[in-house]
């Protein structure tokens, strides 16, 4: 039987796909969530999951499989695949200011769609979505030459990223 392949996903290659089909966040890495953390995050791997684009570098063809976690403040990506395996280790220091600005826009946008006008929301949305694209850009430079992925990918995974919280 052939491999699953995500709906709509665009591949340079038609001959060969490369996408996730799984996503695990290593827990025991990370601070404790609360309910609403683990909803985030489990939203953000069902996204990912639904649509995705990830070629590693060296990769036979997906489906593969991510585990995201911390290891000695780094973001750790674990990729798995049929004789397949690769290990990037990110530095978070590029990340700190971009996720802690994105995080600061999300809570203001959700006070405001409380009872903020429409052009205020609409203004908020706007730098939210700013900062969500500086954020997937980075981690696609960050990324360069170890992993391939369409933008819409970067986004979801930097979504994940941003709902870790993780610790530091």
């Amino acid at each position: 039987m052939p491999a699953r392949r995500p709906f709509g996903s665009a591949v340079a290659d038609a001959a060969v796909r490369h996408w996730l089909d799984e996503v695990v966040i290593d827990e025991v890495s990370l601070a404790p969530a609360s309910p609403q953390q683990e909803h985030e995050r489990a939203v953000a791997v069902t996204d990912l999951l639904k649509d995705n684009v990830f070629e590693p570098q060296g990769g036979p063809g997906g489906p593969y499989q991510l585990r995201v976690g911390l290891l000695d403040e780094r973001l750790d990506f674990h990729i798995g695949g049929a004789d397949f395996e690769a290990r990037h280790l990110l530095s978070l220091t590029p990340f700190r200011r971009i996720v802690r600005d994105y995080m600061q826009i999300c809570r203001s946008y959700n006070d405001a769609i409380q009872g903020a006008s429409p052009s205020q929301i609409e203004a908020i949305d706007m730098g939210r979505r700013g900062l969500h694209n500086d954020g997937a850009e980075m981690l696609r430079d960050r990324l360069q030459g170890k992993v391939k992925m369409d933008v819409a990918t970067s986004r979801r995974l930097f979504t994940l990223i941003c709902a870790l919280h993780w610790r530091g």
